[in-house]
């Protein structure tokens, strides 16, 4: 098999709430999400989604998807899509660093291998390790008492997870920890995610003033050292998100008792070659992990959803579902929330089909 052909589509994802925000006055109102589409010699398809949460979340961001995939296409027309360590080495070659734009490739490389086996994913990437994953609800940030309401509104459909959005004022971030808290049930869990947003001292205030809480603390500072000087400081449960980009820094942080959970996000490692690593990785080493990307739709939830399946339920700390936060649908056969829960398709590969009425024309061709 040989790819002969890339179409690369651009979407608008607008969001039901209108906007997400989160730390340091970051948010986003209409997400621009990216498809590719593989085209090979035997006529298979294999498609995949990249979007990134805007341009000030991670070194990432919507142009540079499309950027990358013009620079890596000539490298990968006539390339064997099924030999994907191949494909992964060529891309590494081609264009150094920027992972997110290489992840499309990968994730629809492996739709192929799915589709040319008439395999899941999920059985491709481990095997069927649970029938459904649990999902959390992220948390706009927002006044303390609006956020405390939004939870109480998501757990009426089914949802015992919540990330919550902080790592603004500290002062703030206390009270909408303390008011979200207060409205949840025993069992449920409440993550407090900075996002980076907060400086090491401001850190130090928070989680001071949330000790003997039942709460998770996730990503507060923007580097991996300020993090686990913060880890430190705290006998709350931690979580590691944005500095967990590359298995190197996963191996460093396993070493260095930086974390007790990662969130694992596809794209931000450069797709589900690496995602599978570094899960494997955390699996055994008893690490659990938030399983997710930056954002996306209905193709970037298939993906998770395959990650997740294939993952032991006791190392799947949670996993999103983001075709629920927004009002486009683009593909057929997506994973649907249920009770708070969702699963992959036993289809072959994503198991998705795009909807291209949706999609609308390619943005860019390459043969």
């Amino acid at each position: 098999m040989k790819i002969t052909a890339l179409n690369v589509y651009q979407v608008d994802l607008p969001l039901k709430e209108g906007r997400y925000s989160w730390s340091n006055g970051n948010y986003v109102e209409v997400f621009d999400s990216t498809v590719l589409e593989i085209i090979t010699d035997e006529g298979l398809k294999g498609y995949a989604e990249c979007c990134p949460l805007g341009s000030a979340y991670l070194p990432s961001f919507a142009l540079g998807v499309r950027a990358g995939l013009a620079e890596l296409s000539p490298h990968l027309i006539g390339q064997d899509p099924l030999n994907i360590g191949q494909i992964n080495r060529t891309m590494d070659a081609a264009l150094r660093g920027h992972p997110y734009a290489k992840a499309p490739v990968d994730i629809a490389c492996w739709d192929l291998l799915g589709k040319a086996t008439g395999q899941p994913l999920y059985t491709l990437l481990g095997g069927d390790a649970q029938q459904d994953v649990v999902l959390y609800r992220a948390i706009s940030q927002e006044a303390p008492e609006i956020m405390a309401q939004k939870i109480e509104g998501y757990a009426a459909e089914g949802y015992t997870k919540f990330q919550l959005k902080v790592g603004g004022d500290a002062n703030d971030d206390i009270d909408r920890i303390h008011a979200t808290r207060a409205v949840l049930k025993k069992t449920d869990l409440l993550v407090a995610d900075a996002n980076t947003g907060w400086t090491r001292h401001e850190a130090a205030r928070v989680v001071g003033a949330i000790a003997g809480m039942d709460v998770y603390v996730e990503q507060p500072c923007l580097t991996y050292e300020e993090c686990v000087s913060i880890r430190r400081r705290t006998a709350l449960p931690f979580v590691m998100d944005e500095v967990i980009d590359t298995p190197n820094i996963l191996v460093r942080g396993i070493a260095e008792d930086a974390m007790d959970v990662i969130n694992l996000k596809i794209s931000k490692v450069g797709g589900l070659s690496k995602a599978r690593l570094m899960r494997d990785l955390c699996v055994a080493h008893g690490i659990p992990m938030t399983i997710e990307d930056t954002w996306g739709g209905d193709i970037t939830t298939a993906a998770i959803a395959h990650l997740a399946r294939s993952t032991p339920s006791e190392f799947t700390f949670s996993a999103t579902d983001f075709n629920s936060y927004g009002t486009v649908d683009i593909a057929e056969g997506a994973p649907k929330r249920v009770n708070g829960r969702m699963t992959a398709a036993d289809r072959p590969g994503l198991g998705v089909t795009p909807i291209f009425d949706a999609l609308g024309a390619p943005v860019a061709q390459y043969s």
